[in-house]
């Protein structure tokens, strides 16, 4: 039986978030990322789509004590979707791998009564910057669509649960990639 792992394309990339054993880096193809609502949830947040022209950087991580129940818990506004064969790792033995997406028909687009948070976004873009180097963190940035969608500056007071603090040098990242895509930043809603 292969060991069961999941894929993990956004604030699981960075490891101060989460003690999940065993993470490594990881590419998924026929995917990108969105930033999408849903009624589950108060705030826009990433998810996967189907994409079979792309391909999205991300952490795959051993899934605790095997325990498939548990890990969809903590993923409950996502469907685990199977993802084995279009993840490409650096394991030596074999694994199971599944990607976590909200289903189609629970998904809407950002606004701003539901609007992506900035400590969400640092969070993500930090994790990308240590785990896969700028460059990474901009194939990111070119591989999630909704950036349209109004990001509420809650930096001050962060309302993402897992936010970190950046250095100085992530947050101008952040900033300036945020710029060049001319994000729609709002101070508040």
């Amino acid at each position: 039986m292969a060991d069961p792992y999941f894929f993990g394309y956004g604030s699981l990339v960075n490891l101060a978030t989460h003690d999940f054993p065993d993470p490594h880096p990881a590419q998924l193809k026929g995917w990108r990322r969105a930033w999408r609502h849903t009624d589950l949830r108060p705030v826009a947040f990433l998810t996967a789509i189907p994409d079979p022209t792309s391909e999205i950087d991300g952490m795959i991580a051993h899934v605790p004590r095997n325990d498939w129940d548990a890990l969809d818990q903590r993923e409950w506004a996502y469907d685990r979707v199977p993802a084995t064969k279009a993840v490409t790792h650096s394991l030596p033995h074999e694994v199971e791998i599944a990607v976590y997406a909200v289903p189609d028909d629970r998904q809407s687009t950002a606004s701003r009564r539901h609007p992506l948070l900035m400590s969400y976004i640092d969070v993500v873009v930090q994790g990308y910057l240590r785990a896969f180097g700028s460059e990474g963190a901009d194939r990111f940035f070119a591989t999630t669509d909704g950036w349209d969608a109004p990001i509420l500056n809650d930096r001050a007071e962060p309302r993402y649960p897992r936010h970190q603090a950046l250095k100085p040098d992530e947050t101008c990242f952040v900033d300036d990639r945020l710029k060049r895509i001319a994000a729609q930043i709002v101070k508040t809603l």
